[in-house]
């Protein structure tokens, strides 16, 4: 028995010799965890600009990283009970870091190729964006417990204790990531700054475990330190479709070649508002002119309104009320600010007491409004393809009716395509709470042909269809307006969206089918 202990000590002295400094294991562990999450939020950002912001690319992003981290995890331990861990973590580290960096020109040159919110171009580019690196870096971790382990009775508590920090390191990064980074830096500097942060560590920790053990120990190939450069460098010069990374999106101005005081704001992949710097009762996009058709037709000619706007975008509308109804008050909700900066120094947006800008969510906006003030509320809020789930519920337009006056309208832009069904389902939860809906659209989307943006109006009194339809046709609108049981036809067995089910994403239909 003497002899077996005398055994074991020598065996966890071994161990413990070729262990790492428990602060280095810590800053590792923390570090490489850390990294994965910061790449998993950057990822959503790096291909928002060629596939959207929807549930699908989140979903993507989410399932790859999580994919990644098994993977890497399962293949880093198993390494490490076939070959001397200290040989292989800071390769890892540095390849891992590397990536981070070269992810970036990856997903850009390959985003020119597979723009569009289809689910083949989503996951693919999810894929670029985080899975090699994200599985580099997860298998760092096992291989530093493998090192740290001197004895089975220890193996509980140092599993647990760097399990910890590596949580730890990811829950870090996600609220740094989330809070402060995407405020202060680009996602380029981002992922740059933490690809080389990774690359300069495990350069370090090679060089560490040389000092201490010799030989091949923590070598790090120079061809990894070459990719790391050469991604640096291809960052640089990656085409970029971002003028400016909002909080939320990546934006641009872009001037209409073909009228000079126009101007386009794109965001993400979408020509999201349209703007005449010189006329703001120029509207180009039809759904504005057909939203503009209602307010036209709501009340008589000049007669100021009191409106809330749930989404700003370029506040189209709110200038155009500001232009043909003199006094109007306009307040636009709008969640994102780098828009609103956008809007000010490049849309010429002037804010007054007539026309204010409220940096905030519409949903939370508009529990805040006070009731019954508000003659018009327009729905003009867009997260990638899809208006946002939470202002489509009933509780939504519930809060809604609230702000509106007895006879107030609220009218609301919405976009699908056969079958329709988000469209159909809005409607039907319109309906719900307001006895008065129709629906403005042409014809070949009313028969089920065609898709694209449509207008919703609703309100507790009867609405005035026939102005409508001819504020329409003095708008240069072909489209009609579906009420009654042609509306009633047209929802079919849609259901009501609630807070508790509103699955947008799902029921939408992004884009037309090939060949309609």
């Amino acid at each position: 028995m003497a002899g077996t202990e005398e055994a074991l000590s020598a065996a966890e002295d071994r161990v413990r010799s070729t262990a790492l400094p428990d602060w280095v294991a810590v800053v590792v562990t923390f570090l490489t965890s850390g990294a994965v999450l910061v790449m998993e939020i950057a990822g959503l950002r790096l291909i928002a600009p060629y596939v959207g912001v929807t549930l699908q690319t989140n979903t993507a992003v989410i399932g790859f990283a999580l994919a990644a981290i098994a993977v890497g995890a399962w293949m880093g331990g198993a390494l490490a009970d076939r070959t001397d861990p200290r040989r292989l973590i800071a390769p890892l580290m540095v390849a891992g870091g590397a990536l981070v960096v070269a992810v970036l020109p990856l997903v850009r040159f390959a985003g020119a190729l597979l723009t569009g919110a289809d689910a083949g171009s989503v996951l693919l580019l999810a894929a670029v964006a985080v899975v090699v690196p994200a599985a580099l870096l997860s298998a760092v971790p096992p291989m530093v417990v493998k090192l740290q382990l001197a004895s089975l009775a220890e193996t509980g508590s140092v599993v647990g204790r760097l399990s910890g920090i590596g949580t730890l390191g990811g829950i870090a990064a996600t609220f740094l990531t989330g809070f402060l980074l995407v405020a202060v830096f680009p996602t380029s500097g981002i992922l740059v700054g933490t690809g080389v942060v990774t690359v300069l560590v495990g350069v370090a920790v090679g060089v560490l475990l040389r000092r201490r053990a010799g030989g091949g120990v923590g070598r790090v190939p120079p061809a990894l330190l070459l990719l790391a450069v050469a991604g640096t460098l291809l960052a640089a010069v990656a085409p970029s479709r971002c003028e400016a990374e909002t909080a939320y999106h990546c934006a641009r101005v872009v001037a209409d070649p073909e009228r000079e005081t126009g101007r386009v704001l794109m965001l993400d992949t979408l020509r999201h508002s349209y703007v005449d710097l010189a006329d703001p009762t120029y509207l180009e996009f039809e759904y504005v002119r057909a939203i503009a058709a209602v307010t036209d037709a709501m009340a008589p000619e000049g007669e100021p309104l009191s409106a809330l706007h749930l989404g700003g975008g370029g506040a189209t509308v709110p200038r155009y009320l500001a232009a043909v109804r003199p006094g109007t008050s306009s307040l636009v909700l709008e969640v994102d600010p780098g828009v609103v900066e956008m809007d000010r120094e490049q849309l010429g947006l002037v804010e007054s007491e007539l026309l204010q800008v409220e940096v905030t969510d519409a949903r939370v906006g508009l529990a805040q409004e006070p009731p019954g003030q508000r003659d018009l509320v327009v729905g003009d809020a867009f997260g990638g393809l899809s208006v946002p789930w939470q202002l489509t519920t009933v509780e939504a337009l519930e809060l809604v009716d609230r702000a509106l006056t007895d006879d107030g309208v609220y009218v609301a832009n919405l976009i699908d395509h056969p079958p329709m069904a988000f469209v159909r389902a809005e409607l039907a939860t319109l309906r719900a709470v307001f006895p008065h809906v129709a629906l403005l659209a042409t014809d070949a989307v009313l028969a089920g042909e065609d898709g694209g943006n449509v207008v919703a109006v609703a309100s507790q009194q009867p609405l005035p269809l026939d102005a409508i339809g001819a504020a329409l046709r003095d708008h240069d609108l072909t489209w009609q307006v579906a009420a009654g049981e042609e509306l009633t036809e047209f929802i079919g067995d849609a259901e009501v969206l609630t807070d508790d089910h509103a699955p947008v994403d799902q029921l939408l239909t992004p884009y037309a089918a090939p060949g309609s």
